[in-house]
């Protein structure tokens, strides 16, 4: 059974695995990207990283540390020159990249035999992944979801409240008032045309008496 066994074996036996592994390595090392199948990239890459990773170490152990990580990167690696190369000069871009050192970029199929290409290559420090870091938001705690919960219920008793209240009368007894104002300056525009017109109709009577005296008078002379 395969279990937890993910690597791929390539078709071939593990000997002859591990040497192709190695050859691959020693060439992405000193030529930074390679083009193969895509089941050899990704074969390689765990592989390359891994041992990158021990270059890594060695520049922060001690020198009898780093004695031993070089001793186990030529015998993965199997060429001191690679090792060399990888160990004093091709770390030093990866000093502040926690993980990643390799990118794979497929290519389609190959002719002849349609297999899956792809470009397997090494990132170099002023690469724009090294800057682009996603920011996630940190979940929220139970404490601070239930103080949330609190203040949201609190919010909403308070909305409720306010909406409960009764409203303020003053708006419809200032309309009152001005009704009743209104009312009053149109009883007073009544009683002004009704003693004009009580007025006139005195004048006229006068006007009228006055006639009838003038008219006596006449007849007695």
């Amino acid at each position: 059974m395969r279990h937890r066994k993910h690597k791929s074996p390539l078709g071939v036996k593990t000997a002859h695995r591990k040497a192709l592994l190695a050859n691959l390595a020693v060439a992405l090392i000193e030529h930074g990207s390679i083009r193969t199948t895509l089941a050899k990239a990704k074969s390689l890459r765990p592989f390359v990283e891994k041992i990158i990773t021990l270059a890594k170490k060695a520049k922060k152990a001690s020198p009898e540390s780093a004695i031993h990580l070089r001793r186990v990167a030529v015998a993965r690696l199997r060429n001191k020159a690679a090792v060399k190369k990888l160990f004093d000069e091709t770390v030093n871009q990866f000093t502040d990249r926690p993980g990643g050192y390799t990118r794979i970029y497929k290519l389609g199929t190959r002719t002849g035999d349609a297999a899956e290409m792809a470009l397997i290559q090494l990132i170099d420090a002023d690469d724009e992944g090294y800057k682009a870091r996603s920011k996630r938001k940190a979940s929220p705690k139970p404490d601070e979801l239930a103080s949330k919960e609190v203040i949201d219920v609190v919010a909403t008793a308070e909305v409720e409240d306010t909406q409960s209240e009764p409203k303020d009368n003053t708006e419809p007894e200032a309309h009152s008032q001005q009704t009743d104002v209104e009312v009053n300056t149109d009883s007073t525009e009544e009683e002004k045309v009704s003693g004009e017109a009580s007025a006139e109709a005195t004048s006229e009577v006068e006007d009228s008496t006055q006639a009838q005296d003038a008219e006596e008078k006449g007849k007695e002379g």
